[in-house]
């Protein structure tokens, strides 16, 4: 699944176009590297986003196309959270 996509359907980022804004300024990190918005995420990955003063790492636990609001957290495990 594309990283922006992901990013919206487990609504650590509400929508897409600012997933896809964030992810083209290289301020989110795939297994250390850097990522576009097309950069595909896969099961096991563990994405480092950093918001403005906020760095949040997290796991990819699950894959799915849609998902309702209550269970977007599911797909994921926050492993770190520092604010600057």
């Amino acid at each position: 699944m594309r990283l922006d996509k992901y990013l919206k359907v487990t609504r650590i980022i509400k929508r897409r176009s600012v997933a896809k804004e964030i992810a083209d300024k290289d301020r989110i990190l795939i297994n250390g590297k850097t990522a576009k918005s097309s950069s595909k995420v896969s099961i096991g990955d563990e994405l480092t986003i950093r918001f403005g003063n906020k760095t949040m790492i997290v796991s990819v636990d699950d894959i799915r196309d849609t998902t309702k609001k209550d269970e977007a957290k599911d797909l994921y495990s926050i492993i770190e959270e520092t604010y600057k």
